[in-house]
């Protein structure tokens, strides 16, 4: 029985590419087939207007996102929102302070230093 961590090295030498022919040309990234699925259009019923229209994979998301969200589903809201506005960023509370060092000796520095540190790890 071969040890667990031979499963572990590759199987390729140092310097040796895994993959040395690399990408096939031509060959399309996940993202461009998204997008191109995306685009697909469709007659189908708009679920907020109730009119038959010619209409995008991506449309018809978009539409069904609106719907949940309208029909009280927080997460489709919150989705729709970041999409549309962005996500809120979050605040992060700073406090700075200036102290002039020019005057002090590397002891007195080393004592500020170690002070802060202290008070941000809560030791005494």
């Amino acid at each position: 029985m071969a040890n667990r961590e031979d499963n572990l090295k590759p199987a390729w030498g140092k310097g040796e590419s895994g993959n040395p022919n690399g990408r096939p040309k031509g060959s399309k990234n996940r993202a461009t087939i998204a997008k191109y699925w995306l685009e697909i259009e469709q007659k189908a019923k708009n679920p907020i207007s109730g009119d038959e229209e010619q209409m995008s994979q991506e449309d018809l998301m978009t539409l069904a996102q609106i719907k949940k969200a309208r029909e009280g589903d927080t997460a489709a809201y919150k989705a729709l929102m970041d999409s549309c506005y962005g996500a809120p960023v979050q605040q992060i509370e700073q406090n700075n302070i200036s102290i002039d060092l020019s005057e002090l000796s590397t002891d007195e520095i080393r004592d500020i230093l170690n002070d802060g540190n202290e008070r941000e790890t809560g030791e005494a």
